[in-house]
């Protein structure tokens, strides 16, 4: 039996992609998530995970690097996006990073039963429309490049942008607690530590736990005042 984990905020998106999927694939138990930390709290809780199929776009997960770190975190599932996004630069970012499929919205629902059937076979899939023409393949490569335009626009607004398992993560790190101790405290396995602590230093675009405590502290000032 397969088990495997439909991560999108929308509800609607979920249920259809389930249906679509126990259709195609009658031996598969399903488990769903609304959010980032509800498929991290699924990964750790729930033993022997096939596969997670994530929303780009759902909250939490502010992008594809926070996966890599999921990745590491458990090799022994293997990970897809399902994303709206049907562009060159999306797929093959999530092709760099090690993930193991990408599947567009769009797609129909056998095409998208073939990509599930595909990863859980040990295989990488993308979408046809990857093998687009050469003219478009050079208009990709002349696009100018922006440095982590995520990383520009953070600042200590942005603290209220991350879950409420990653405030409760971030005010422990601010308090100087190590990974395993913040896990021990909060009752979660240092891995989902980790993954939460990575997640939490790209969404403000800092570069380590003492610049992320002091966003802290600015922002704790801002509203107390």
């Amino acid at each position: 039996m397969y088990r495997i984990v439909i991560a999108d905020d929308h509800g609607l998106y979920r249920r259809g992609l389930r249906l679509a999927l126990l259709a195609g694939i009658p031996n598969a138990e399903i488990f769903e998530a609304s959010c980032f930390d509800a498929v991290v709290n699924l990964l750790e809780e729930q033993a022997s995970i096939d596969l997670a199929i994530l929303d780009l776009n759902m909250p939490g997960l502010v992008n594809q690097e926070v996966l890599s770190d999921v990745l590491s975190a458990y090799p022994d599932t293997r990970f897809a996006i399902v994303s709206g996004d049907d562009s060159r630069s999306e797929i093959l970012t999530a092709l760099s990073i090690g993930l193991h499929g990408y599947i567009v919205k769009s797609q129909k629902d056998e095409e998208v039963v073939l990509a599930v059937n595909e990863i859980l076979a040990g295989r990488i899939y993308v979408p046809s429309l990857l093998s687009r023409t050469s003219a478009d393949q050079r208009a990709y490569a002349a696009l100018p490049s922006v440095k982590n335009p995520i990383r520009q626009r953070m600042g200590s607004s942005d603290l209220g942008r991350l879950t409420s398992r990653q405030r409760d993560v971030l005010k422990l790190m601010a308090e100087g607690y190590s990974n395993k101790e913040i896990a021990r405290n909060l009752d979660i396995a240092e891995a989902t530590t980790k993954i939460h602590a990575a997640a939490i230093l790209r969404e403000l675009g800092v570069r380590n736990r003492t610049e992320a405590a002091v966003l802290l502290q600015t922002w704790m000032s801002r509203n107390m005042n």
